[in-house]
Formats: structure tokens, C-alpha cells, sequence
């Protein structure tokens, strides 16, 4: 049944050329490990369950991250905040998000970045990276955490040490933009397995991977 409702998650979407064609592929080496023997379990995560949990999550970075930053330094000063400058540096370090996931995967592949590849999630505008390979597990958890840390919590220490508010929104907004990726590591994380043989896929078209074991 977990399959199935996976498969109509999969047919609401509107995908590009290259996407079928990778979820073609990605299938059909699915049925070839069904063969060899192998059990596919789904370490997926929702487009609108990873936005709840952003929009969650919010509240307790803004607050935290504002009210550490006004016990040091008693001020904000967000009215000095250019906002057009802001929203053009947080579309950018999205991208720059994306390609932190594929550089950090790319280590860990025979071919590098030739196994990576960036798209859209439509329709709701979510970019992504994937990995066309099989991935060890401390591989894809630290190509997932990576962006969380640079381009969120990093700028977030950072500013409040600094006294830079601007810095500090970017580091929270980019902190909270990882809410996706909070969900996926937690699921690798609490993933246990007693089999003998466990390869971590990418999903090419769902946020998230699968895990095939026997």
C-alpha cells in the first residue's frame, strides 16, 4: 500500500524528459534487485510534509536565533535591511544549496559530478539535486547535512557573534529551507538494518532515497 500511494505522488507530478527517463532507469533497476533478491523500502519524504515542518520549525529558529542575538547586543536593526538585495542572495544560495549536496555526493561516486544531476520539482518549484548511484549511508547523510550547516548554521553562529542582523536572517531562513533535508537524515538515521547486503539509492524524483536489502 506504501508503494502504491507512492507511485500516485509520483503521477501528480508534471516531470521533464530527463526525469522520466531517470525514474525509467531508477524502476527498472529496482525490478532487477526484486530479482537478485533484494527488499526496497521507501525513505521518502513529502513535498508538503517537509513544508509543515518548515513552516514549524521557523518559530523556534526566529525566536531562538533573534532573542540570542538581542541579549548580546540589545538591537536588531532590521530596517536597515535592503530587501530586494536580501531576496536575490536567498534565490542564489538556494542554488548554491543544491550544488553543496551534489559536490559533497559527487566524493563519493566512481565518476563525480557525472553522476549528479539538478532539476525542479514541479509544480511546486523546489529545486533538487540526485545521485544516480548507490551511495554508503554516512556518504548520503553527509552530502544531506552539509548545506544545513554552511549556508544555516554557520552564518547563524556567525552573526550573533558578529552583531550582523542581515546575516543572521539569511542564516535562519536558510537553516529552516533545510527542513526537507532534517527529515531525510532522520529517517537514515533511525533506519536500522540486520541483513547482510544494504545499498542507499537517491530517489530521482521524490526528495529522499530508498534502501534495498537482503
Amino acid at each position: 500500500m506504501k508503494k502504491e500511494r507512492g507511485k500516485v505522488r509520483e503521477e501528480k507530478k508534471i516531470l521533464s524528459k530527463a526525469e522520466k527517463e531517470r525514474l525509467a532507469q531508477f524502476e527498472k533497476r529496482s525490478e532487477e534487485m526484486k530479482q537478485q533478491g533484494y527488499t526496497r523500502h521507501e525513505l521518502t519524504v513529502s513535498i508538503g510534509a517537509a513544508n509543515a515542518f518548515a513552516l514549524i520549525l521557523l518559530i523556534p529558529l526566529f525566536v531562538g536565533g533573534c532573542g540570542l542575538f538581542y541579549l548580546l547586543h540589545h538591537t536588531l536593526a532590521f530596517a536597515r535591511l535592503n530587501m530586494v538585495v536580501f531576496l536575490i542572495a536567498i534565490v542564489l544560495l538556494i542554488v548554491v544549496h543544491e550544488l553543496i549536496h551534489g559536490l559533497c555526493w559527487s566524493f563519493f561516486t566512481p565518476h563525480h559530478f557525472q553522476e549528479i544531476r539538478f532539476g525542479v520539482m514541479m509544480p511546486s518549484l523546489t529545486p533538487y539535486c540526485t545521485c544516480l548511484v548507490p551511495l554508503p549511508k554516512g556518504a548520503y547523510i553527509f552530502g544531506a547535512v552539509m548545506p544545513l550547516i554552511v549556508l544555516g548554521i554557520v552564518p547563524m553562529i556567525a552573526a550573533i557573534i558578529i552583531g550582523e542582523p542581515t546575516l543572521l536572517l539569511i542564516g535562519i531562513i536558510m537553516t529552516d529551507s533545510a527542513a526537507g533535508d532534517i527529515m531525510i537524515i532522520w529517517n537514515l538515521l533511525r533506519y536500522k538494518s540486520s541483513a547482510s547486503e544494504v545499498i542507499y539509492m537517491d530517489h530521482p524524483t521524490e526528495a529522499g532515497g530508498v534502501v534495498y536489502e537482503r
